[in-house]
């Protein structure tokens, strides 16, 4: 009886590593890492920041002040106010 159970044991695992086998024959391949996903946190904001900096010197970026973003702001909230007051004309 005791080679029967052994026998038993041993084609059981011959099946599951065989199953695990074909398992990883049908998933699919790892696809490799390219571009910016390769970079470290530290090099992606070093490239970031030398964009922006690049950005500044040819005139193409925008630092708003503190009044132009208070503006800003109150134009938004106007428009949203709006907005809210025309859905519920026409919801009624």
């Amino acid at each position: 009886m005791d080679n029967t159970s052994a026998t038993n044991t041993n084609d059981n695992k011959s099946v599951s590593e065989t199953a695990t086998a074909a398992e990883q024959l049908m998933a699919a391949p790892a696809r490799a890492k390219r571009g910016f996903a390769v970079l470290s946190p530290e090099k992606k904001r070093e490239i970031a920041s030398m964009g922006g900096k690049a950005a500044h010197e040819h005139g193409r970026a925008h630092r708003f002040t503190s009044e132009e973003a208070r503006a800003a702001g109150k134009k938004r909230h106007q428009m949203r106010v709006a907005a809210a007051a025309t859905k519920s004309e026409h919801s009624s």
